[in-house]
């Protein structure tokens, strides 16, 4: 069975409980997702399957080579492609779809995508430092302080925490639980929040939990 899905981040919402309770759920397009390449145990040394997340607009002028790569798989070029683990990958081939039923309502997913960027950020925004007082006079209020002694070693150590590009990093969020699905439109809602900004691909893997595990 394919362990994981591509899926596109379509924004958050709530649900409620038995009890009135508000749950926070994020809504993902999960899929429909066309195998475009298989790798097997035999000829490459691990078995994986190679998909491509179908969308209603393609690559609008796609090049020699990437036409080539998809002709296999009889599907236009699509714009995200994401290598996925696939125990029985030999009895895959190229062309099949996977689509969201391949996971359970109450099972537990892992969710991989891109955080949203900051910019430059201080040491106050990206560390959480607390800063200096607030007084007027104090001259010392978010900067970052001393970043290493002067005579030893003389240098400024590696991971020092100091100001710099902040976001837009490869996140993974473990073990949201699936909470409703939608077959007929690939929609799929999880608990919770999930990396990125409304429309950013995301990587949906099944969790280390079925659907009666624990979160």
């Amino acid at each position: 069975m394919v362990e994981g899905l591509i899926g596109k981040k379509i924004g958050m919402s709530q649900r409620f409980d038995d009890d009135g309770n508000a749950i926070p759920v994020t809504i993902i397009k999960a899929g429909p997702c066309t195998v475009i390449q298989k790798k097997t145990r035999e000829k490459d040394g691990y078995a994986a399957v190679q998909l491509g997340f179908v969308e209603e607009k393609g690559v609008r002028r796609p090049a020699r080579p990437q036409v080539g790569h998809f002709k296999k798989s009889g599907i236009p070029v699509v714009r995200k492609l994401q290598e996925v683990g696939c125990a029985d990958a030999a009895n895959i081939k190229e062309g099949d779809q996977v689509l969201v039923d391949i996971f359970e309502i109450g099972e537990t997913v892992h969710v991989v995508g891109t955080s949203k960027g900051k910019g430059f950020a201080g040491v106050v925004k990206r560390h959480h430092f607390a800063g200096g007082d607030a007084a007027h006079g104090s001259m010392f209020h978010r900067a970052p302080g001393s970043i290493g002694a002067s005579s030893f070693p003389s240098r400024v150590v590696k991971g020092m925490r100091m100001g710099g590009h902040m976001g837009d990093e490869r996140v993974t969020v473990r073990n949201l639980r699936v909470i409703e699905m939608d077959k007929d439109n690939n929609l799929l809602v999880v608990k919770g929040a999930v990396p990125g900004a409304r429309g950013g691909y995301l990587l949906i893997k099944k969790g280390r939990f079925g659907a009666t595990g624990a979160s």
